[in-house]
């Protein structure tokens, strides 16, 4: 993915954060909302958007197809999709954003046609579609890929038992987004049950849709004539708040976690808890406290309600000053672990063999130059500079700013010393620090 400007993260670690943040809106849920727009046949104004560049991505794609994009204010939208007439997303809008193959989906529940280029975003594995396409043919959806496009027609859709070989987030999204205005009744077997599946769930419902079951293993859906438009508001970002949780326990500090849904955050909270974290719990707030050096664990990232293959990164960063050896077990993608390379830069001992990493806890990490490599990597290297004393620079953090919004600002306001600095006044800020 091409990152789009020079600027680094100069962080000067070595402080305990305290204080609260404010938690953003679901990235995940969205990126699956919004191109769900494309299904109304009026406006809808989406509220508790994520500041982050995914977001601003997917606008341009809404507005490259035709419809009228609004920002009501910086978290709420208005999006008139009744002037959209194009089926096409280019290789353009497409690289370097997971989420644009839910385009798939929406145009081809709108048009019964779809062109649109493979996903781009973090490389940390192949992202095969042939769940999604599973999906769209059993739907009647003729499909193939012609000069690096993926292309979809039907002359009508209608619905189907689709069993999914294995769970898979995008496959189930897609399929609920082509369904939802097909002839019949949808049935989807092994489907995936994270959080955003729900609030797309609950946001097509919201519209007219007829979908019963998301957040268990089979999501029924009753086509229905039409989807009219709504105002809707996206849940809060359970990765944003386990990533300032794990902050919190890596720096030994004491931050309430504020806007969150705590049901969704029960499996990094039982982790926090087992590595010696106090974690207090409230209606829409947790708070983590940490007084110790943390204890080892073991940790396998699994599909929902598991332990979420996107907090991986993080945790593992707490985990190489834990006290002992750690295990981590990479239980969705094959290529999870790039990062480990920037922790043995700053004196991680992580040792990899394929989707097994064994962490042999060190009582400190000293800063250095690194990068983020992806998105959740970028926020591990993060958190290692906050733990580590002394300056550490990272670079590449355009991938950052996919998934964080205002990182800088928040992680400040707990009393962290972090800045976003450009190479021109780089010199400055660290002879400053």
């Amino acid at each position: 993915m091409e990152v789009p400007n020079l600027e680094k993260f100069v962080i000067r670690g070595g402080v305990p954060l305290n204080g609260s943040i404010h938690i953003g809106g679901a990235k995940n849920a969205a990126v699956a909302i919004l191109p769900a727009v494309l299904l109304a046949d009026g406006p809808c104004i989406i509220d508790n958007l994520p500041e982050i560049s995914d977001v601003t991505a997917i606008l341009k794609v809404m507005h490259s197809l035709g419809a009228q994009v609004k920002m009501i204010n910086r978290t709420s939208v208005e999006i008139d999709p009744s002037t959209v007439r194009s089926f096409v997303v280019s290789k353009d809008m497409a690289k370097g954003m997971r989420a644009s193959s839910y385009f798939l989906g929406a145009l081809l529940g709108r048009f019964y046609r779809a062109r649109v280029a493979p996903p781009g975003g973090c490389d940390f594995g192949i992202r095969p579609i042939d769940q999604h396409i599973k999906g769209f043919e059993s739907l009647g959806a003729d499909v193939s890929i012609e000069n690096g496009m993926v292309d979809l027609r039907a002359q009508r859709l209608s619905g189907c038992s689709i069993y999914l070989d294995m769970v898979s987030v995008g496959a189930t999204i897609n399929i609920m987004l082509a369904a939802v205005r097909a002839n019949g009744l949808t049935v989807i077997e092994n489907a995936a049950r994270e959080p955003h599946i729900v609030d797309l769930a609950n946001f097509l419902n919201s519209m007219g849709a007829n979908i019963m079951g998301a957040g268990t293993g089979v999501i029924k859906i009753r086509g229905v004539g039409r989807l009219h438009g709504v105002e809707y508001s996206i849940i809060p970002d359970q990765i944003e708040a386990g990533t300032y949780m794990v902050a919190a326990a890596a720096t030994g500090g004491n931050v309430r976690i504020e806007n969150v849904t705590p049901k969704h955050l029960e499996s990094i909270i039982a982790k926090l808890e087992e590595v010696g974290a106090t974690v207090k719990i409230f209606d829409d707030a947790v708070q983590v406290i940490m007084n110790d050096r943390p204890k080892h664990c073991n940790v396998k990232t699994l599909p929902h309600p598991g332990f979420p293959t996107d907090m991986q990164p993080q945790f593992a960063t707490l985990l190489a000053i834990a006290e002992g050896t750690s295990i981590v077990k990479e239980g969705v993608w094959d290529n999870r672990f790039r990062y480990v390379d920037q922790l043995t830069l700053m004196g991680a001992k992580i040792h990899v063999d394929g989707k097994v990493a064994v962490i042999s806890g060190v009582e400190k990490l000293n800063p250095a130059p690194v990068r983020a490599v992806d998105l959740r990597a970028g926020a591990a290297v993060v958190i290692a500079g906050l733990m580590a004393n002394g300056v550490t620079e990272i670079e590449e953090i355009g991938h950052i700013d996919r998934g964080y919004e205002c990182l800088v600002e928040k992680l400040r306001g707990v009393g962290a010393d972090i800045q976003r600095v450009s190479e021109e006044t780089q010199q400055e800020v660290l002879k400053q620090a």
